[in-house]
């Protein structure tokens, strides 16, 4: 077992045992790890001056930031196990290098540090210590915030060192076993590598945390009333599971006519409409004409990188027809990209903005408000956005475990031209271009965002085709 598996296990104990011994061929690529090590070189990189170096031989040579070793041991009884540090770090001491010692290090995204951080740089300090014959007494939880590199010191003492051993006793032994169930807290699978392996489980056993709206807390209260599985909600009674969700107080009767009739759809995988206005407004406001709006952003540093806009004069023009832009947003040039997408808006002034989300909505209220628009210019602006994601959801229950733009557009029939695309995958590709200057990774993510538009047309019809057949 390794430094790998402990982090994994913290989180899932099922990740764990599927790094170690699942099929490769099943695992998906993530690009959030691409994007965390990234993230992660050049955070150590200034923590350390620029002076990184890979290997035993950059140990031997005494740099100040080591990365890319691999130290092998016995921890206990015989267990053997194997540490890849994130970062080591020299300081003063003595060790069999010389006059210096390594200490471990690790990389924080956000503020938190979760014990996740603190078992890394334990199980580090364990093995370390031996094979630089030298004591660990600290470690360091290395992040950014307000774009300044911020470290904090843990220092490793008999009762975290202990904690430590027991959770590596117990990873050893579900490493030895069959595989874990799967997580009841299905939220910390959306960035897994394993996802679509666990997902194909989850549907076939009925896990009730693959209906919408089900949480593991509700599962939990569901299950203890024997409701187990996605069938048996499915046949039940409406207002007898009413009185068994006391916990939802006034909602408890609309929570579970709606569980109920979502485990249904999710079986038979037929859809369930429901009466909203709001979709035959839809049709009386986008008839002159309407813009699909999208945006790609890096949430960790509040950054939209680019807006994408598709022009949409009448529902019956060809795709191909359609007039797609896209306005890069520079940080040194972001004034100007501002006034580009306020033009685009301003050139149809009546036209419905329609969006998939609330992100993109609060994200020209800011530019409005950092071009200094007035109130009333701003409450304007607001009234004409659209989001499709609450308007399906009030219009329909669809047979699918979430209602995300991916997961909606894809039941739809609608395909993104780059395979296995996301919004992280668009970051990654953001990242490469800040770093590499190369045009393709660009192209890149202009393909995707305005795939990203198509699909949300691709809804916003099925809303208009069906609302029209419904009267």
């Amino acid at each position: 077992m390794n430094s790998l598996h402990l982090k994994s296990f913290t989180r899932c104990k099922r990740k764990a045992w599927l790094d170690f011994k699942g099929k490769k061929s099943y695992e998906v690529w993530s690009p959030h790890k691409a994007i965390d090590k990234i993230n992660q070189f050049q955070i150590f990189s200034e923590f350390c001056n620029g002076e990184i170096y890979t290997g035993l031989k950059a140990c031997e040579n005494g740099y100040q930031g080591v990365i890319g070793l691999k130290i092998k041991g016995n921890l206990y009884q015989n267990i053997n196990a194997e540490i890849r540090p994130q970062l080591l770090v020299k300081t003063k001491g003595k060790s069999k290098w010389g006059q210096y010692k390594y200490l471990p290090a690790v990389y924080k995204l956000g503020r938190k540090t979760t014990k996740e951080h603190l078992f890394d740089l334990a199980f580090c300090s364990m093995l370390l210590e031996s094979f630089q014959e030298s004591k660990i007494e600290k470690g360091f939880v290395i992040s950014t915030f307000d774009k300044k590199v911020k470290f904090e010191e843990i220092y490793f003492n008999k009762k975290l060192r202990r904690k430590v051993l027991n959770v590596l006793l117990n990873l050893h032994e579900c490493l030895e076993g069959s595989i874990p169930e799967i997580t009841k807290d299905r939220k910390k699978c959306t960035i897994c590598s394993w996802q679509k392996f666990c997902d194909k489980e989850a549907k076939e056993n009925g896990y009730l945390t693959d209906i919408d709206g089900i949480g593991s807390k509700t599962a939990s209260l569901l299950k203890a009333k024997e409701i187990t599985n996605t069938q048996i909600l499915a046949s039940y009674n409406e207002k007898q599971l009413g009185e068994k969700l006391s916990k939802f107080n006034d909602q408890k009767y609309e929570k579970a006519s709606i569980f109920i009739k979502q485990a249904q759809a999710y079986i038979s995988g037929e859809p369930y409409f429901i009466y909203n206005k709001s979709t035959e407004d839809l049709l009386e406001k986008i008839c002159s004409g309407f813009y699909i709006f999208d945006i790609e952003s890096n949430p960790d540093e509040k950054h939209d990188f680019l807006y994408g806009f598709l022009k949409v004069n009448n529902l019956s023009i060809k795709k191909e027809d359609l007039i797609y832009e896209s306005t890069l947003n520079l940080k040194n040039n972001k004034e100007e990209s501002y006034r580009q997408i306020i033009e685009i808006l301003f050139s149809h002034k009546e036209w419905p903005v329609l969006h998939y989300g609330e992100t993109e909505k609060i994200s020209i209220i800011n530019i409005a408000k950092e071009l200094n628009f007035s109130f009333e210019e701003i409450d304007s602006l607001a009234s004409r956005f659209i989001d499709l994601h609450i308007l399906i959801r009030k219009s329909w229950i669809l047979p699918l475990k979430n209602y995300s733009l991916k997961t909606v557009s894809n039941w739809l029939g609608f395909e993104w031209v780059q395979k296995n695309v996301s919004g992280s995958k668009a970051l990654y590709w953001w990242i490469q271009y800040q770093i590499t200057e190369n045009e393709i990774f660009l192209k890149k993510i202009i393909q995707y965002n305005k795939d990203d538009c198509l699909a949300t047309l691709k809804i916003a019809e099925y809303l208009i085709k069906n609302q029209l057949k419904k009267n």
